[in-house]
């Protein structure tokens, strides 16, 4: 698993660059997998860092 830095109500579990070859697809099959293991898993776009951002809200954590 990877490691989870914890920011207000959401636990990013890890960040891929937006400038990559394949955009999106790397964080999309990381929260994918994540899924599957039971983590409701969501991708967003960071503007600010020019970054794809795998987080899971933290409701009823």
């Amino acid at each position: 698993m990877a490691t989870a830095i914890r920011a207000g109500e959401r636990t990013i579990l890890r960040e891929f660059p937006a400038g990559g070859p394949r955009g999106s697809w790397p964080a999309e099959e990381f929260a994918h997998a994540r899924r599957l293991e039971g983590e409701p898993a969501e991708v967003v776009m960071d503007l600010a860092s020019d970054s794809f951002v795998v987080f899971v809200r933290d409701e009823g954590r």
